[in-house]
């Protein structure tokens, strides 16, 4: 059957698990955004600038591993544009690993809508889902996404989460219900808040990585990487409605932006997943990998200042990376700027710099770290950006492969 004929076919099922009919879902699926009148997420009357509005479907999907192996994952997909009408059609098995890269800037208001299109593969599974805008700074409960405080998003309906964005820096956004099982499943996104500073002239620079006030955290090109790995014998456990082995969770795959080495290179989105007996799309055609780990720079025209947004939301492992050969100096962590006090009390700006060289970073589950490389005076050539967890330099038994990428310096 193809692709086309059992979306027709799977859509009313998945509707009717929800206890919805078509019409229904197209009512149940509500976008708040300012100036948006059809509700596409998209303002069509003149709002303020700094309004900006994302919409996010929950649900499942398929990502082929850089050894070929196909995993079955839960994830976001960004369905900005859609009429609601449409939504859940086209939220249908077309989750993303990574999820979606969220850009805001200083001073933002953030409307971001979720709807949940519930499991293809899973129908079995009522799981409610939310957004979890990881760090965010004294966030009202109601909008946190975590369950204690706040609720879940059925199947079949939509939740408009709310942010006003005060904070600079590298942030992450996760699901966090069931936390363990949907973000080992791949419900991870990049989500990072550039400064109010950015288009100032400071230094020489018009990017930052921070309100820095002297330009220290400039840079001329910036990546978001997220590190990430996942059990393959988990997800295929979850596909194949098998009890889910928790205690026995060991990853078998590492990743940058949810690909292995040397598919973290391809600086396109990845093929379709296709199923190994028939040959067609797992997806409804739908490309799940497309955000690309290759990070290039040409001195000529871009600079030599890069910025590495560096954060891991991996449930199992610590990591620790390290870009042979070129030099890494740390500016923030937490979705903060490494700087101290200021001891005369006059503003956040005039503190001790705390930032520090460095060969290498590590990173917990949970944490952002963001990285200034100046390439400025080193040689023209490709560098190795990798795990030095070395027995994490592999896809499954495959050697060769996992959290590695290429940083390429161009004159």
């Amino acid at each position: 059957m193809n692709s086309v004929k059992l979306r027709k076919l799977v859509l009313p099922l998945a509707l009717a698990a929800c206890g919805l009919s078509a019409s229904q879902a197209g009512a149940a699926v509500f976008v708040q955004c300012p100036g948006d009148t059809n509700g596409d997420a998209i303002p069509d009357t003149a709002v303020d600038p700094s309004v900006k509005c994302v919409h996010l479907a929950a649900g499942d999907g398929f990502s082929t591993m850089a050894d070929g192996k196909v995993v079955y994952g839960f994830g976001f997909a960004d369905i900005t544009g859609v009429a609601p009408a449409d939504a859940i059609n086209t939220g249908l098995l077309a989750a993303n690993f990574s999820a979606p890269t969220i850009e805001l800037k200083e001073g933002d208001k953030f409307y971001l809508t979720l709807t949940n299109v519930g499991m293809v593969i899973r129908p079995d599974l009522f799981d409610p889902h939310t957004v979890h805008f990881h760090g965010f700074p004294q966030q009202a409960p109601v909008f946190d996404g975590m369950p204690e405080g706040s609720f879940g998003v059925n199947m079949g309906s939509s939740v408009t989460y709310f942010y006003n964005v005060l904070e600079p820096g590298t942030f992450i956004y996760h699901c966090h219900m069931e936390a363990t099982e949907h973000m080992q499943m791949g419900m991870l996104g990049n989500l990072f808040v550039r400064p109010a500073q950015d288009g100032t002239p400071i230094a020489g620079y018009t990017r930052f990585a921070y309100n820095d006030g002297d330009g220290s955290t400039g840079y001329h090109k910036a990546y978001p990487l997220q590190l990430g790995s996942l059990d393959h014998n988990f997800h295929d456990s979850s596909e194949a409605v098998q009890p889910l082995p928790f205690a026995e969770m060991r990853d078998t795959y590492t990743l940058f932006n949810g690909r292995g080495y040397p598919d973290t290179v391809n600086p396109g989105a990845l093929p379709t997943p296709l199923d190994p007996d028939s040959g067609e799309s797992k997806n409804f055609g739908n490309q799940s990998q497309k955000v690309s780990s290759l990070v290039t720079l040409d001195r000529a025209t871009e600079g030599t200042r890069l910025l590495l947004r560096f954060s891991n939301l991996n449930v199992t492992n610590y990591y620790t990376v390290t870009a042979l050969g070129l030099p890494m100096r740390v500016v923030g962590g937490g979705a903060h700027i490494a700087r101290g006090p200021d001891p005369d009390g006059a503003g956040p700006l005039q503190g001790k710099d705390l930032y520090y060289d460095t060969g290498s970073v590590t990173l917990g589950g949970g944490e952002a770290v963001d990285v200034i490389v100046d390439t400025a005076g080193l040689p023209a050539g490709t560098y190795f950006l990798y795990t030095t967890n070395f027995n994490y330099l592999s896809n499954n038994d495959e050697d060769f492969g996992g959290m590695m990428t290429e940083i390429v310096v161009q004159n």
